[in-house]
């Protein structure tokens, strides 16, 4: 047996694999920082083999609430990722699993590479609506990509999206992909109806560098770039800082930040409720948006979600809340489940690629829906 982790995205430490029942493994923390719970890694010359793969340091991972009843992905291809039989005992992350091939790979939600993320942008720049822009590099010299669907005019509204601000949480780009194919069909009529009055401004995957490294939430310097908002650098955190630089170019009008949580088995959006202006009006444009697209897309749900905090108690160095106070406008945060979808649940692959980018979709069809009463002049 061999245990490989050397490639883009992985992140695992091999202790010791000479017995396939008790493989011992632990995750590599983020570099400069103490987060840790993303894995990716491959296992050679297992064909038949009844093995137990044993993440050793689960329990000091940063949520342990994660764990309950999560079950890790695997691939032998690298397209189809299925769930395989996982257990967590308070201390160890068991995965149990026989492979039908002579490699498999495993990883905690299925990965995105940073070579996933070049085609993308390779492919949405082929579509004559976008033109893609390198806003900066990171610190280990990575490009920083701005999409922009349509033309600035008169009275148009600008809407801004961003994903994988923290590179573990690869569903934001899965859903990021499939934003970005429905926005280059030039037969959706919903994207042309939407296009005739807004631009729209999509930052695929803001942390390469975290993303290429095989982080759960840092950049290279350990910065989590969630917690930048307030006072980005170049020095700490450039991908924020050429971010917002270019958003107060031509400043949002609506802004969604995409995320994924641990713990929670919810897609669910958080507001900005703790933003000092908040008033009834944005409260309205907010629950709006979440009925409607609850409506829409079967696996959206409102009821379970983060706790909501009081008027003036919002943490201003989050992206959400950052944006709306400063731009006065409607800013929310995305967030979609590692596990599954509990009111929606897919036994073979949990919450999965292809449900994420059948959300973003439905995003696109909530804003058109919502549009006079949340965007209206």
């Amino acid at each position: 047996m061999l245990i490989s982790s050397q490639f883009d995205g992985g992140n695992i430490e091999c202790i010791e694999c000479s017995d396939p029942n008790n493989v011992q493994l632990s995750i590599r923390a983020d570099k400069q920082s103490d987060f840790y719970q993303w894995f990716y890694f491959r296992v050679a010359n297992v064909r038949n083999l009844d093995c137990r793969y044993v993440i050793t340091n689960a329990k000091g991972a940063s949520y342990t609430g994660g764990w309950k009843d999560y079950r890790a992905v695997a691939s032998y291809d690298r397209e189809y990722w299925f769930r395989v039989d996982t257990e967590f005992d308070g201390e160890h992350l068991i995965i149990r699993h026989n492979s039908s091939c002579d490699q498999v790979y495993f990883a905690y939600f299925t990965p995105y590479s940073m070579q996933r993320h070049a085609d993308l942008i390779a492919l949405a720049q082929s579509c004559d609506i976008c033109e893609v822009e390198t806003l900066g590099e990171t610190i280990d010299g990575q490009a920083i990509d701005c999409l922009r669907f349509g033309e600035h005019r008169n009275g148009h509204k600008t809407l801004w999206m961003i994903a994988r601000q923290h590179p573990g949480e690869t569903m934001a780009e899965w859903w990021m992909e499939g934003l970005i194919k429905r926005l280059i069909d030039d037969t959706d009529p919903v994207v042309k109806a939407i296009l005739q009055k807004a631009v729209i401004y999509l930052v695929p995957n803001m942390n390469p560098d975290g993303s290429r490294r095989g982080h759960l939430r840092s950049n290279a310097v350990g910065a989590n770039l969630n917690r930048e908002w307030h006072e980005p650098s170049l020095e700490r955190s450039p991908e924020v800082y050429y971010v917002l630089e270019k958003m107060k170019q031509h400043g949002p009008d609506f802004g969604l930040d995409v995320h994924g949580d641990e713990v929670l088995p919810y897609n669910f959006i958080a507001g900005t409720e703790g933003i000092p202006s908040w008033n009834q009006s944005r409260q309205q444009k907010l629950d709006l948006f979440k009925q409607t697209l609850a409506k829409i897309n079967p696996d959206f749900q409102f009821a379970h979600g983060y706790p909501v905090n009081s008027k003036g108690q919002a943490n201003m160095s989050y992206c959400s809340n950052s944006l709306a106070e400063r731009f006065k406008v409607p800013v929310m945060t995305l967030e979609m489940p590692f596990k599954d979808a509990a009111d929606t649940p897919d036994l073979e692959q949990g919450w999965s690629p292809e449900r994420c980018m059948k959300l973003a979709g439905s995003c696109l069809d909530t804003l058109y829906f919502c549009w006079d009463e949340m965007l209206g002049s």
